[in-house]
């Protein structure tokens, strides 16, 4: 059985050590294209070679920075072929800025399993404590395996959180590059479906996809940008559910409402006739 959930639900999962440098940092932000205003003060601020700026979703590949093998959906009670596999939702949240340079461990647990009759979802937490024995951040993560449903678990939430209805504050699109996925799987997601045409033609795509992650920080920066003046210190949290695919070279259209210290966020492809690919996005900030 892929998934028992008598085994999985609770289980906790293997502890991590590891550590990141200025360069990392550097990389995850040169995979979400920083440095296209590359005379812009507040852009250079994400590639100071000392000390750059940290997006918070900078959590997401941190552990896996050194990672150069694809990655295998293997948990208690869960085991599931990659290619059924894709992401569901993330969230960061963070107790305090990311440093630019450091040592942290990580514990987690599943949370979550539910099943969708033709899928599943199997989400997990984790906690991220830095060597000074403070807590760094908590991620939240989903999966969604297609086929893998059917084991007489139940069906969870049907959640939808609704846009305002109202113009938005802000109206950004973001392009991405042909070679954006190439460049974004260096910062550890060495999963095919990203850079391998037939894995991702028998995984069901036309061509390769770009990493949900990869879309979920782009979409984290372009906010940072237009709305906070480019100081990632002032965020709080960010979270995102992945509405759709994106394709290399494809544009992201990033609708933003502004309500008090948290933006509402919509993101859609603009070649595919506004094709949703975000979606239940939300950005919490300090003041």
């Amino acid at each position: 059985m892929p998934i028992d959930p008598k085994v999985a639900l609770g289980a906790a999962l293997a502890p991590q050590e590891f550590a990141w440098t200025p360069s990392d940092v550097q990389l995850y932000h040169l995979g979400l294209s920083a440095g296209a205003r590359w005379t812009d003060p507040g852009e250079l601020r994400y590639l100071d070679d000392r000390a750059p700026q940290v997006l918070p979703t900078f959590a997401t590949v941190a552990p896996t920075m050194r990672v150069t093998e694809p990655p295998r959906v293997s948990f208690p009670g869960v085991e599931i072929d990659l290619a059924k596999v894709v992401h569901a939702s993330q969230e960061v949240v963070l107790h305090r800025p990311i440093p630019a340079e450091g040592k942290a461990s990580s514990t987690g647990h599943i949370t979550e399993v539910w099943d969708k009759g033709s899928a599943a979802v199997v989400a997990h937490e984790t906690l991220v404590t830095g060597s000074d024995g403070e807590l760094l951040w908590t991620a939240k993560s989903s999966i969604f395996a297609k086929g893998e449903g059917g084991f007489g678990g139940e069906r969870g939430p049907s959640s939808k959180i609704e846009l305002p209805d109202r113009a938005p504050d802000f109206n950004v699109t973001t392009p991405t590059l042909p070679q954006q996925a190439l460049l974004y799987r260096m910062c550890g997601d060495r999963n095919p479906l990203h850079s391998d045409p037939e894995f991702a033609r028998a995984a069901g795509f036309p061509n390769p996809i770009l990493h949900g992650l990869c879309t979920y920080g782009l979409v984290c920066k372009t906010a940072a940008d237009i709305v906070l003046d480019s100081d990632t210190s002032r965020i709080t949290g960010f979270r995102a559910r992945f509405a759709g695919v994106l394709y290399p070279g494809e544009t992201i259209r990033s609708r933003m409402w502004l309500e008090s210290n948290e933006l509402v966020i919509a993101a859609t492809v603009v070649e595919r006739e506004e094709a949703p690919v975000l979606s239940d996005v939300r950005l919490t900030f300090t003041s």
